[in-house]
C-alpha cells in the first residue's frame, strides 16, 4: 500500500519549502509471514490538514517519535479524534482521518492478518474496524518498544529494535496456541486473494480449498474480520489507490481498468465508500500527495 502516516507508506522527497522523507525496510526473514513491512517517516513544513488513511490488506501499527497522533476512525463523518502515542488498527472498510499540523515523525509496522495471532495473540477479527493503543495489546513489550524507537538515532537502529522485539512477541505467543489456531485453508484463501489483488471469484477459491463459499466466508470473517468478498474489494481499491497516488497518475478510467474494476463507475462507488469522497475530491484534499 502506498500513501503515508500509518495507513500509508511511500518514499517521500525533499521539496523547496518542506522536508518529507520516508524509508522502508523488510523485517527479518523469520518474521515475514507475519510482518509485511516497516516504514519510517519524517514530515516537516507541509500545510496542516487531514490525511485520508485508506483501507488496505494490512493491519497497521504506528509509533509516533514526536507529538501524539490525532486520529479519527472515519473521514468527514463526525468521528471523534483521539490522541495516540502509538496506535494499532485492524482491517478497515473506511479510511481513518489523520489530523496533522504539517509535522509527523514515526514508524509504521504493517502486519499480515496471520501476524495478529503471532504478535498480538489474538485473531485479526478482534481488531477489525478498531483503533487501540499498542500498549493495550502488547503491554510492557510495547512500552519497551516505544522507548527503544524513540531513543534510537538512526532508522536502521529502529528497524533492528523492531525485529528484536517482534521476534520476542512471536516467541512468547508460540508458547501458547495463538499461531496454531489459524486454519490453513483461511491462510491459503488470504494468500490467493492477495496474489490476485482481489481479482478472483470467491466461489472458485472456496471450491479449490474443498469448502463451500458460505463456509469459507464464515471462517474467513471469523479470523480476518472481513468477508472474502469485502477483502477482495479492499484489495482492488488498494491497487487503484496506489496507481492514483503515483507521481504521474493514470487517468481515472485507466486506473479502474488496470485495478480490475468493470468500469469507472464501479471505481467511484468503492472510492466513495472507502474514503468518504469522490476520487477527484480526494485528490484535491490530499495535501500529502504533493510530498513525493
Amino acid at each position: 500500500m502506498v500513501i503515508f502516516l500509518g495507513w500509508a507508506a511511500r518514499t517521500l522527497t525533499k521539496m523547496e519549502d518542506h522536508t518529507a522523507t520516508g524509508i522502508g525496510a523488510r523485517p527479518a526473514p523469520v518474521l515475514r509471514q507475519y510482518v509485511d513491512s516497516y516504514v519510517g517517516f519524517d514530515l516537516r513544513g507541509l500545510p496542516s490538514g487531514v490525511h485520508c488513511g485508506p483501507p488496505s490488506r494490512a493491519l497497521t501499527a504506528v509509533i509516533s517519535l514526536a507529538d501524539p497522533l490525532e486520529v479519527a476512525a472515519g473521514v468527514d463523518d463526525g468521528s471523534p479524534v483521539t490522541r495516540f502515542g502509538s496506535v494499532a488498527g485492524g482491517l478497515m472498510c473506511r479510511s481513518v482521518a489523520i489530523h496533522h499540523d504539517g509535522r509527523q515523525q514515526g514508524v509504521q509496522v504493517s502486519l499480515t492478518p496471520l501476524g495478529a495471532r503471532a504478535i498480538y495473540g489474538m485473531p485479526a477479527a478482534e481488531l477489525a474496524h478498531r483503533l487501540v493503543p499498542v500498549d493495550e495489546i502488547l503491554g510492557a513489550l510495547a512500552v519497551e518498544l516505544v522507548d527503544r524507537l524513540r531513543s534510537a538515532t538512526t532508522w536502521a537502529a529502529r528497524f533492528t529494535a523492531l525485529d528484536e522485539l517482534l521476534l520476542r512477541a512471536v516467541s512468547r505467543g508460540a508458547c501458547g496456541d495463538h499461531v496454531r489456531w489459524v486454519r490453513p485453508e483461511v491462510a491459503e484463501a488470504w494468500r490467493r486473494l492477495v496474489a490476485a489483488r482481489g481479482c478472483v471469484q470467491v466461489g472458485a477459491v472456496a471450491a479449490e480449498l474443498g469448502w463451500s463459499r458460505r463456509y469459507l466466508t464464515e471462517r474467513f470473517r471469523g479470523e480476518v474480520g472481513l468477508s472474502p468478498k469485502t477483502f477482495a474489494r479492499v484489495l482492488r481499491f488498494e491497487h487503484a489507490h496506489e496507481l492514483a497516488a503515483a507521481q504521474d497518475p493514470l487517468p481515472w478510467g485507466d486506473v479502474a481498468a488496470v485495478s480490475g474494476y468493470a468500469d469507472q463507475a464501479h471505481l467511484v462507488r468503492d472510492w466513495r465508500q472507502f474514503t468518504g469522497r469522490s476520487p477527484t475530491a480526494w485528490r484535491r484534499s490530499e495535501v500529502l500527495l504533493g510530498a513525493g
